[in-house]
């Protein structure tokens, strides 16, 4: 049993025991080109968060890792056949049920750890403090974490080279032969602005992408994969370090 996951910890253990940090997962269940599993976002979180753990647990970091959310956001794929959505409202009724929790025991940090471009949990957290001015509720999404044109040499944000290199090194029993993977192509906006980036809307992901790819993942390897696993962990597992120690009583110079 690993004690910094909280699926597989005791009431033994953890009766007398408190930690500093909580760690909750949250990802989506969505098609991820032709080749990767609709559990893509799923199997990040759980690897990613949990080896972030080990390493900050072996430094002396009291932090748990709560089971991994596996539903998001999909409100722009409505028609890609089980991408499952669930809406930004009932993400902040079971992220206030998760807080309440934590707050009456005393867990007062929580962090959140997204693993899908569509969750948007900032103006969620925000509506949050103001009920829970006890807790301290912080965010990341591992996936913009790093600089990772030193990693990869492809582009985009959806089954890409990135995330089929990370499939490829903790569960390459789940990725199609290469003959079967999807191109990836982007198809773009006719607004300008939209294309410029100072402009957002929603994609109409069957209209934005042939395979549900947004990028190429054809230059994706194993090797690529777990280099970038070790080193983002490094850097959250440094974060749920520092989020163990800080004082919420002195946050600030």
């Amino acid at each position: 049993m690993r004690p910094y996951i909280l699926a597989e910890s005791n009431w033994n253990d953890l009766k007398d025991f408190r930690f500093d940090l909580a760690v909750l997962p949250w990802g989506a269940t969505e098609a991820h080109n032709y080749h990767l599993p609709y559990g893509t976002d799923i199997y990040e979180a759980d690897h990613i968060a949990a080896e972030s753990g080990k390493k900050a647990w072996n430094k002396g970091a009291k932090v748990t890792i709560m089971p991994t959310i596996p539903y998001g956001v999909n409100t722009g794929q409505s028609d890609i056949y089980l991408d499952m959505n669930i809406n930004p409202s009932t993400q902040l009724a079971i992220l206030d049920d998760v807080v309440a929790t934590l707050s009456r025991q005393g867990l007062k940090k929580l962090l959140i750890f997204n693993s899908h471009g569509g969750n948007n949990f900032k103006p969620l957290i925000r509506e949050l403090g103001l009920k829970y001015p006890d807790m301290f509720i912080s965010l990341t999404s591992w996936f913009q974490a790093m600089d990772r044109s030193k990693y990869f040499e492809e582009g985009g944000d959806h089954a890409e080279e990135m995330e089929t290199s990370l499939i490829l090194h903790f569960r390459p029993d789940l990725v199609l032969p290469k003959d079967k993977w999807g191109a990836g192509h982007e198809n773009k906006s006719r607004i300008k602005a939209i294309r410029d980036g100072h402009l957002w809307a929603e994609r109409q992901w069957s209209k934005a992408s042939p395979d549900t790819g947004i990028g190429s993942p054809m230059k994706a390897t194993f090797d690529k994969g777990k280099r970038f696993f070790e080193d983002v962990t490094d850097l959250m597992a440094e974060m749920f370090m520092d989020l163990c120690q800080a004082d919420l009583n002195d946050l600030y110079e």
